[in-house]
């Protein structure tokens, strides 16, 4: 059975364009995948804390020896880790915010960056450990970055880059850009997104 983990991150709820377009995509995936599980991690309504102190010095204190505050900041991470390991697919829906990813999203990403769980070091550097799974990356952007704008675009790079690092190369990107010049505008980004969206869940049929 396939599992499929979507990971919302925008603040904007049902109005968000990335969570629209990643809602079409998981229901033509379901549809090329039939019986698919699907978990949803929605960062927007239940934001993950940033990562402090007691998740850092947990990370460095025996399972035995933690406090309680140490053993819920792992705990946590584990969680996050565990459902992002378990999935075959994984869709992240990201909007641009001040031209960089939500910080929950940011949150997410620091706490399933794991020494020895997603990630080792050896005498070739790093090396990812979070392989052979399809991702989806759905960014919504209130302008258009694919052309002159691209380099002050720090969302789709980033995002590529933290994906390598953790062994997930095989990354599509729908990009949903222009929603904040005009309605019309706006109309046209989610339209083309949705088109993107059926097109790439054709190509994963089973």
């Amino acid at each position: 059975m396939t599992k499929i983990l979507l990971i919302k991150s925008s603040p904007r709820g049902t109005a968000s364009y990335s969570n629209q377009v990643a809602d079409n995509l998981i229901e033509n995936l379901r549809h090329v995948h039939p019986g698919a599980s699907v978990s949803i991690r929605d960062l927007g309504r239940e934001p993950p804390p940033h990562i402090d102190m007691d998740f850092a010095s947990g990370l460095a204190t025996t399972a035995e020896q933690r406090s309680a505050n140490q053993r819920t900041a792992v705990d946590r991470s584990d969680t996050l880790v565990e459902e992002l390991l378990d999935a075959d697919i994984v869709v992240i829906a990201a909007a641009m915010i001040n031209f960089a990813i939500p910080s929950t999203l940011k949150a997410w990403v620091d706490h399933v960056t794991r020494s020895g769980k997603t990630f080792s070091y050896g005498q070739g550097g790093p090396k990812g450990l979070v392989g052979g799974k399809r991702v989806i990356l759905v960014l919504a952007k209130g302008g258009v970055y694919s052309g002159s704008a691209q380099s002050i675009d720090f969302v789709t790079p980033y995002m590529k880059h933290m994906l390598a690092f953790l062994g997930m190369s095989d990354v599509q990107v729908i990009e949903v850009e222009g929603t904040n010049l005009g309605a019309q505008s706006a109309e046209a980004a989610l339209a083309r997104g949705v088109k993107c969206a059926d097109a790439v869940a054709s190509q994963l049929a089973v």
